[in-house]
């Protein structure tokens, strides 16, 4: 592979990428901002808090200097939280890079804009054009990735761009489709923290298999609803960024979003919850965007609401429980 590939954000996601595409042959830089952080993972050569016993591939080149990682780059990767994208891309506006592929990584919805990343990159990367981006997403923890076990995502975006992304991320373990549906494949991604968190709540309350059986499917009813008014395929939220991204956040053990609702579900509140975290659960800033963006298109999300009343306003977990239980019947659809 000849493409020269930059990747923004050294976490556990950025590394798992990072040591993937090496792997694949191409040649890696990768961007972390924090100095404190760039020093361990250059003496380490891995990043023991993020994704411990997992080396950096020696091919990797590591900078803190955001110009630097950029210039010449012909694909850039974003690996950086939701919530940091815009800054990222408003420093960027100032540079020269401007790469074929941009890759986009996070899931999540900026607060107050409501933007999904990929609009994020395009309106604040000044001169990037729309059509080169792309978003990949699915059922991917890195910690998994990162041990070679065998993952399937999707990558969405124009059909050349998405071809490109596809070509360079496949192998034997790491098997990519590729979709137009870039709408439906961010909102399926961010939405399903969200239902993540929920998932987590009951595990933390005790709850069992039929209870997180309930959430995955309703909060895939949910997602469903908000996503297709939004211009989503419905067939994107049946596919890998669906349903298959929605029940491997829910369930795993890696699963961030289920972390935290676990420790909720065990009493604990958000603060403290947070303050014990190393890396960033999207779920918990997506909450807020979701439910301001069912209410502008007038769709009900009562578990996305009430996660929201739990996470925000005080709202005890096992209060919440009952008042989804105790709603008025009606008969099943997934509209």
């Amino acid at each position: 592979m000849s493409d020269r590939i930059t990747i923004l954000g050294a976490g556990s996601w950025g590394i798992a990428n990072a040591n993937l595409l090496a792997e694949n042959g191409a040649d890696i830089l990768m961007w972390e901002f924090d100095p404190d952080e760039l020093a361990l993972i250059k003496e380490k050569r891995e990043h023991p808090d993020k994704l411990p016993e997992i080396p950096i591939n020696e091919s990797i080149s590591l900078t803190g200097d955001l110009a630097e990682a950029v210039a010449g780059a012909d694909i850039v990767i974003f690996a950086v939280p939701t919530q940091k994208t815009s800054g990222v891309c408003r420093q960027l506006a100032n540079s020269g890079g401007r790469p074929d592929l941009i890759v986009n990584l996070s899931k999540g919805i900026e607060q107050g804009t409501l933007r999904r990343v990929s609009q994020i990159i395009a309106d604040d990367w000044a001169g990037i054009d729309s059509e080169s981006i792309v978003t990949l997403s699915g059922p991917s923890h890195a910690e998994e990735v990162a041990r070679h076990l065998p993952t399937t995502v999707v990558v969405a975006g124009a059909e050349t761009k998405s071809r490109k992304a596809q070509e360079i991320y496949s192998n034997p373990v790491f098997r990519v489709y590729r979709s137009t549906d870039l709408i439906g494949v961010e909102l399926a991604g961010a939405l399903k923290n969200v239902i993540a968190i929920a998932a987590g709540i009951a595990q933390g309350l005790g709850f069992g298999d039929n209870t997180q059986g309930a959430l995955i499917t309703r909060g895939l009813v949910e997602i469903s609803r908000l996503a297709q008014v939004m211009g989503a395929d419905p067939e994107t939220l049946v596919g890998l960024s669906g349903v298959g991204d929605l029940i491997a956040t829910c369930i795993s053990r890696h699963s961030r979003n289920q972390y935290v609702g676990y420790h909720i579900g065990q009493g604990q509140t958000l603060d403290q919850v947070l303050a014990g975290m190393v890396m960033v659960a999207e779920g918990v800033t997506t909450c807020r965007s979701a439910r301001e963006l069912a209410d502008r298109h007038k769709v009900d999300m009562p578990i996305t609401r009430a996660v929201c009343r739990v996470l925000f306003e005080n709202l005890p977990a096992r209060e919440a429980v009952n008042k989804l239980m105790t709603r008025p019947l009606k008969a099943e659809a997934r509209q």
